[in-house]
């Protein structure tokens, strides 16, 4: 099936599709027509054109035909984390790259009725339950999950650390010289928060459980949670979040707050979301490799299909600062 077929369906320029399919930015076209693109390119079962492969592959290379499912363990919409919406993106565009058919995206936090079996293989995106991972495992032993830790589960997993990533963020800030660092964001068995909790201890700060706030790492949750920071304490000088989204509404807090406040207050989170380079100062944050990561676990899931590797396979990828406005010296 051609771009222009596609291209048609959506209602845009075949250019435009071709920009879309090969590129997750978000200057290539609005999220609606970027969205409607992609949902066309897996209803109408879209492959790279193969002329334009054999370019790259020698011409007698036969590429058999593979199907794969998606499931979303942590979500119910893509539209409810922008994090897992351009993780999304980017493996669609490494499964499309790889002549990969996408047969099912399931949301699933338990069982489903949608049937993986014929498909040959399952890539998971976001940390799941034992017992959503055995339910898979019973309709396709060909799995790959993406997430930001290991499971320790026996089957293929493409991580980036989140405990590495919050002492990044966090020693950044004790760099800058800041102690009273309060955290927005989940508490509850989830790493960023144990890398918070470790860096305190490593260098000797003292912990101020005022200045932690649970929340379900949404942008509302968090701009709440802040509001509550503000109202109760006028001691922290730094705000780590756990996710971007959290980190945005904080600094739209302060930017609507900034006659009332009267000190700077530095912002980091982790993510590197697309969102997080449009923000006002802009959010220093720790990058998250998604393209690299759906890269790599379509390239597991291709050798295990193959049968060329048996054993899990765990693959870690290294996060790293990317240094913006939002963080400023300890006055």
């Amino acid at each position: 099936m051609s771009l222009k077929k596609i291209a048609e369906i959506v209602g845009v320029s075949p250019s435009t599709v071709s920009r879309v399919l090969n590129n997750t930015s978000s200057t290539c076209a609005s999220k609606e027509i970027r969205d409607k693109i992609f949902q066309a390119a897996r209803d109408i079962g879209y492959q790279p054109n193969q002329n334009a492969r054999n370019l790259r592959v020698p011409q007698n290379d036969s590429l058999p035909q593979r199907h794969i499912s998606i499931i979303l363990a942590r979500i119910n919409s893509l539209d409810d984390d922008p994090f897992f919406y351009e993780l999304f993106r980017s493996l669609e565009i490494a499964l499309f790259e790889n002549h990969i058919t996408v047969d099912h995206v399931i949301y699933a936090e338990e069982e489903f009725d949608q049937d993986i079996s014929i498909s040959n293989g399952v890539i998971i995106l976001g940390r799941c339950s034992q017992k959503l991972l055995s339910h898979i495992l019973s309709l396709n032993k060909n799995v790959v999950g993406i997430w930001r830790n290991s499971m320790n589960f026996d089957v293929d997993e493409v991580v980036c650390d989140g405990k590495k990533a919050a002492e990044t963020a966090m020693n950044h800030l004790i760099s800058l010289g800041h102690k009273n660092i309060a955290y927005i964001g989940d508490c509850s068995y989830e790493s960023r928060y144990i890398g918070y909790c470790n860096s305190l201890i490593n260098n000797n700060i003292p912990m101020n459980y005022e200045w932690i706030k649970q929340t379900n790492q949404t942008g509302e949750s968090g701009a709440m949670a802040f509001h509550e920071l503000l109202e109760k304490s006028k001691d922290f000088s730094a705000v780590f979040c756990a996710n971007d989204i959290t980190a945005i509404s904080v600094l739209n807090v302060l930017k609507e707050n900034r006659r009332k406040i009267k000190r700077k207050i530095s912002v980091i989170s982790i993510d590197n979301i697309e969102a997080s380079q449009d923000t006002s100062p802009l959010l220093t944050t720790i990058n998250v490799p998604r393209g690299e990561m759906a890269h790599m676990a379509v390239t597991l899931m291709l050798d295990r299909i193959s049968k060329k590797h048996t054993e899990a396979v765990r693959i870690e990828f290294p996060c790293r600062i990317i240094l913006r406005d939002s963080c400023y010296p300890k006055e």
